[in-house]
């Protein structure tokens, strides 16, 4: 019956259809093709005491953020970003913990963990640009060369 559907199934969907040990993994492990190489990852930052969080709830508010963060060491700012109209959560904000070791151990205690029913995820924040630096750097202004 499976092989019969997967001669009558067009050329896209027969690797669904195929037992074959070459596409028995097709679902699960994504390959790349010979002498292909991996997409660029975005890199890391820098450690620093500075978190980005994002995945925030539009309910969590600074104090909350605060109240979380501060079980893994001494926060010394926290900042819900929020809209200027309906001053809700954006969705993200920042910690600041006294030191580097307190900024590690929020990482590991919240990053991918609930908060107000939302999952969170903690980093080391990145620097601003400098003012006057286009925020792409691989594009030029105005779209000259």
């Amino acid at each position: 019956m499976a092989t019969r559907a997967a001669v009558a199934a067009p050329r896209v969907l027969r690797r669904f259809f195929c037992t074959n040990s070459a596409s028995s993994s097709f679902p699960f492990v994504p390959t790349l093709p010979p002498g292909a190489t991996p997409a660029p990852t975005r890199p890391t930052a820098e450690p620093n005491t500075n978190l980005f969080v994002s995945g925030l709830s539009k309910r969590t508010n600074t104090e909350r953020l605060r109240e979380e963060f501060a079980k893994f060491g001494e926060v010394v700012h926290a900042r819900v970003v929020t809209d200027r109209v309906s001053g809700y959560s954006k969705g993200f904000g920042f910690v600041q913990y006294a030191t580097i070791e307190d900024a590690a151990k929020g990482i590991e205690g919240m990053d991918g963990k609930f908060l107000d029913g939302w999952v969170i995820f903690a980093e080391y924040a990145r620097p601003r640009p400098p003012p006057g630096q286009p925020l792409n750097s691989n594009s030029s202004q105005y779209g000259r060369q």
